[in-house]
């Protein structure tokens, strides 16, 4: 992850109207699908300010976000303290390196995050690790492109979106079944289209 590049987009972050309305879109796909589980806690996987979570905080008892970007998790903590949000957990962690503070949760979601992850097995590893058994890992992010969409980011070392059928196998190798797959949104940028996939996989 590009730690201090998110550092320094933190204050304006929730400036960006696409962003919100790219949440709001992906809320509604997560919870069509998983509103008859009886879930209660949730977990976002690199939640930034909390857009997504924001989105989904009536649908669960507890919801523990965590980033690795300081800047973010301020951000979202002075949001939390003054909308008096009293069901969100923000941590300032990588997972992928220490996790043993981190409880087991009922549902994974991450949003425009996992590209960013080098090494997507161990994330999908751990994922799996903090789940509760028949749990739900939600994945919208980017299908694969030709690298022209981080083109102005540095340092990027990330993924270039994802194949489905090469993602798909990848958490069946982690213990996970995939249940839902569709493409509901469109960044963009660069005078170009870039489709965004939600994949909800259940653990097994």
């Amino acid at each position: 992850m590009i730690t201090s590049h998110f550092d320094k987009k933190a204050k304006n972050w929730d400036n960006n109207i696409e962003k919100i309305e790219r949440a709001s879109v992906f809320a509604k796909e997560i919870i069509n699908f998983i509103k008859s589980i009886k879930t209660t806690k949730a977990l976002e996987f690199g939640c930034g300010t909390g857009l997504l979570s924001f989105q989904l905080q009536k649908y669960f008892k507890e919801i523990t976000l965590i980033d690795t970007s300081e800047g973010m998790i301020n951000v979202l903590k002075e949001k939390i303290e003054a909308l008096k949000i009293n069901n969100f957990k923000p941590i300032l962690i990588d997972i992928l390196k220490d996790s043993k503070n981190i409880s087991k949760t009922d549902v994974i979601y991450t949003l425009m995050t996992l590209h960013h992850i080098e090494k997507i097995d161990k994330a999908l590893e751990k994922f799996s690790l903090l789940l509760n058994e028949n749990g739900y890992l939600c994945i919208a992010d980017l299908i694969e492109e030709d690298g022209s969409f981080h083109n102005t980011t540095p340092n990027f070392t990330g993924h270039n979106g994802f194949n489905k059928e090469t993602l798909i196998n990848m958490l069946s190798i982690n213990g996970f079944k995939t249940v839902h797959y569709t493409i509901c949104y469109q960044i963009k940028k660069n005078a170009k289209e870039y489709p965004l996939f939600l994949l909800i996989a259940k653990k097994i």
